[in-house]
């Protein structure tokens, strides 16, 4: 049966699904699948100010450390890497998993070709007998999830594996990558991450002018590592993805303009990305700025700041701080370019 409409049914029939309050207190509790389930959304306190813990499936994703605030975005991977789109994790007891697959079989939509090869996997012993009940508070079935926010994405379909089991303590199937594991909830936090909009500060600030060096940096309290921890309680595993700003490329906007330094990427250094401007420095080079040699006349160039943030994830089990992509968050802003060939300042 294709994988598409095994996803509808099980949609179909698992639509009573409801959105639950929880203390954190409460994680102990949760097993897969059933009413106030860790294969519900759950919501935990005040999520409007992404510092708390959130669940889609199974996961838990701890915000406390994020970036916050309107003007914060998601980091787009520098590569064509994305986070997985779906993944894997405990989801059914034996008894929920029965209660969720016999009413498919007994409707007859989905076939009695693909109905029988079920009953056989999950009943008659090839591989499983009467859904692993005598292995109850062993393990559990573990089946696949949306990852939050890609329900759209063509990627969520890329879990196809049918429900299958695993002991407690043991680790879920090498081959399949999206089972959940330390690095896959990295990823998952990697997705999570939130960084503020890249609006440099200029100095001149109103109006800068032709062929005058214009400083620029980025305010260190606004650009400072962030993290997200996603876990699975259940499992007792989890993994903390941070990102690092470490560089800033400045576009003036314009072909006419020269940038400090001339390729552009101002690196960061002693917390901070680019130096502020002090009085007293209008005829030093800006270790962070552009020049611009041409007027912007009646209107002004768009200045775009794109900011490098530096990934890397710890986790359980895990030596060390293991790498992710790089991401980039980027924003710009109107400067205006006016014909003055000196200024005091």
């Amino acid at each position: 049966m294709p994988a598409v409409a095994r996803l509808s049914v099980c949609a179909t029939v698992l639509a009573g699904a409801t959105v639950l309050a929880a203390s954190p207190t409460a994680w102990a509790d949760i097993v897969p699948g059933g009413e106030g389930t860790g294969s519900e959304t759950q919501v935990d306190g005040s999520k409007g100010e992404q510092s708390v813990s959130a669940t889609a499936g199974a996961v838990v994703f701890e915000r406390s450390k994020n970036g916050s605030g309107p003007s914060v975005g998601p980091v787009a991977a520098a590569t064509n890497w994305t986070p997985p789109a779906c993944y894997y994790a405990p989801k059914y007891t034996p008894e929920q998993l029965k209660k969720v697959k016999e009413p498919i079989w007994e409707a007859g939509s989905t076939g009695y070709q693909w109905d029988a090869e079920q009953r056989d996997k999950y009943v008659n012993g090839h591989p499983y007998k009467d859904f692993n009940k005598e292995k109850a508070g062993e393990g559990y079935w573990w089946d696949s999830y949306v990852t939050p926010g890609r329900e759209g994405d063509p990627g969520a379909l890329d879990c196809e594996e049918d429900a299958f089991w695993v002991d407690t303590g043991d680790d879920p199937p090498a081959d399949i990558p999206q089972a959940i594991t330390p690095e896959v909830l990295a990823q998952l936090a990697y997705a999570e991450i939130r960084v503020p909009t890249t609006e440099v500060e200029l100095r001149p600030q109103e109006a800068t002018k032709v062929n005058l060096p214009t400083w620029a940096w980025l305010d260190g309290t606004d650009f400072k590592p962030v993290s997200v921890t996603a876990s699975v309680p259940l499992l007792g595993v989890e993994a903390t993805t941070t990102a690092e700003p470490v560089s800033v490329k400045i576009d003036p906007g314009t072909a006419d303009a020269q940038t400090y330094p001339a390729s552009g990427v101002c690196e960061a250094a002693d917390g901070r990305i680019g130096e502020p401007y002090e009085k007293g420095k209008a005829d030093e080079t800006p270790p962070c700025g552009v020049k611009y040699l041409r007027s912007s006349g009646d209107g002004s160039y768009q200045l775009k700041a794109t900011v490098t943030w530096k990934i890397h994830w710890t986790g359980t089990g895990v030596a060390g701080e293991q790498g992710l992509p790089d991401g980039n968050f980027g924003g710009e802003q109107d400067v205006v370019v006016q014909e003055i060939q000196a200024i005091n300042r």
